[in-house]
């Protein structure tokens, strides 16, 4: 993991200039989405450069968390500027969370789980922090269904993951239900590449009677 944290240390002042022509595309418009569907305390997981912080409710209490103090930086530099009072950001690894068990109402993740080494850890330690009956909202891009598809992220997988330690064909939908969690939706935003995962953990008093999405 700290081999990882570097790399995004050292990437982080070109960070946004690279993800800038995507973000302006399309990830700015998911990320209203994600964020439109946040309640109570959150905890977003690999908060990064703090792309999502524009997009929060006002009611909502957030904590950020991330591995990269490069990251965070950027982060709080821009948490400042929007004049946030209801962020606060840590330096924190998602596959050991510092928090006690049941804490939060919602996590949000959004293109975290393609680069945390191991996966299944750091997504069930997001299980655990969870309240029951809380949502884990989750934006991540992932191995397509398609070969045909699979083809350019094969291409494009000795680049990324050499730059930032990314994978381009994690599973993370699978990954999410290895963890524990119900997924009560999944969307494909671009194509089944890029997909929104809403996912929660029983228990709760509200919980639903519905079947999970297969």
């Amino acid at each position: 993991m700290l081999k990882t944290a570097r790399k995004y240390d050292r990437f982080s002042r070109l960070y946004d200039l690279f993800e800038g022509p995507m973000e302006m595309e399309a990830f700015s418009k998911y990320r209203k989405i994600v964020l439109s569907l946040v309640e109570g305390k959150v905890l977003e997981v690999g908060v990064g450069t703090g792309k999502n912080l524009p997009y929060y409710p006002e009611d909502v209490e957030v904590t950020g968390i991330d591995f990269s103090r490069g990251m965070l930086k950027r982060a709080e530099k821009r948490r400042i500027e929007l004049g946030l009072e209801n962020v606060e950001l840590l330096p924190m690894d998602v596959q050991d969370l510092g928090f006690d068990d049941n804490t939060f109402d919602t996590v949000v993740s959004t293109f975290v789980f393609c680069t945390v080494p191991d996966p299944v850890k750091g997504l069930r330690e997001v299980y655990r922090v969870l309240k029951p009956g809380g949502r884990a909202i989750f934006l991540e891009h992932m191995k397509s269904g398609s070969k045909l598809l699979n083809i350019p992220l094969y291409m494009i997988e000795p680049f990324i993951r050499t730059l930032l330690g990314t994978s381009m064909l994690r599973e993370t939908r699978n990954n999410i239900g290895k963890a524990g969690f119900r997924i009560e939706k999944a969307e494909n935003l671009f194509f089944d590449i890029v997909r929104l995962i809403i996912a929660g953990k029983p228990g709760g008093k509200n919980d639903s009677e519905e079947e999970p999405v297969p």
